[in-house]
């Protein structure tokens, strides 16, 4: 299985200028190709020129998952002003082509599952074009069935190719390190206070962490709210509770 190639906001900037379109152009519903290429013309109706500008690759009978953000950029430096006004993050399309015939001992593997289109390394980032939907990667128990439990995590070990996407294998990303001298914030009825403190432990958001202040040497207890910066009263107790509601979402603060 070959992965998903998205292109990136480097190919975006290469690619040549071209006139504009005037009008609000409009994302096509329910995305289908018939072959292994996903153009601007599949994605826009009044693509234009442009219509033949590949955006990505996909494999017979798989489900891609296209950021929306770099699928504006690269439209729009194209000449078509796709606007986004929904704030979609991503973009689902599917192939109509007829997936290669498994073998006999992988017949019964039919339900699409959540894989890795490429080799990740341990505290590498998942992004939406990391994962791909799969009938020949095997699940697991905790695999989860929306990207967005694993997007924006980080990932705790090397990870194939391939195989099935398991909540085991990703982690809030660390946003304060050990050592690192971070901002404390402690916010009441519309006042806040600042000071400067030293980080005792890593923390991703919404952990605990100990802080101690430099002039005082006195440690607290806080909680991280983002690179850089952890906060302490009602609002800590607001973000550690997120946190553990949806740990994915407030990790792509």
């Amino acid at each position: 299985m070959r992965p998903l190639k998205s292109l990136g906001l480097a190919l975006a900037l290469l690619a040549p200028p071209a006139a504009a379109f005037a009008g609000s152009i409009q994302l096509r519903q329910d995305v289908v190709v018939s072959g292994d290429r996903v153009t601007l013309g599949d994605l826009f109706a009044e693509a234009g020129p442009a219509a033949g500008i590949v955006v990505a690759r996909v494999q017979p009978g798989q489900t891609a998952v296209l950021d929306a953000t770099q699928v504006q950029i690269l439209a729009r430096s194209n000449g078509v002003d796709w606007g986004n006004f929904a704030g979609l993050r991503r973009i689902t399309v599917q192939s109509a082509a007829p997936a290669p015939k498994p073998a006999a001992k992988a017949a019964v593997r039919s339900v699409q599952v959540l894989a890795y289109a490429h080799s990740l390394n341990a505290g590498d980032i998942v992004q939406p074009g990391d994962l791909i939907w799969s009938r020949e990667a095997v699940a697991g128990g905790d695999a989860p069935r929306d990207p967005d439990a694993v997007i924006g995590m980080a990932v705790r070990r090397p990870l194939r190719e391939g195989d099935a996407v398991s909540l085991r294998d990703v982690s809030a990303p660390i946003v304060i390190r050990k050592d690192d001298v971070i901002s404390v914030v402690f916010s009441l009825n519309g006042m806040s206070l600042t000071l400067q403190a030293k980080a005792l432990v890593d923390a991703a958001v919404g952990q605990s962490l100990s802080v101690m202040n430099p002039q005082s040497k006195k440690i607290i207890q806080a909680v991280a709210a983002q690179p850089g910066q952890a906060v302490v009263g009602p609002e800590a107790d607001q973000i550690r509770a997120a946190a553990r509601l949806s740990p994915s979402r407030i990790a792509l603060r």
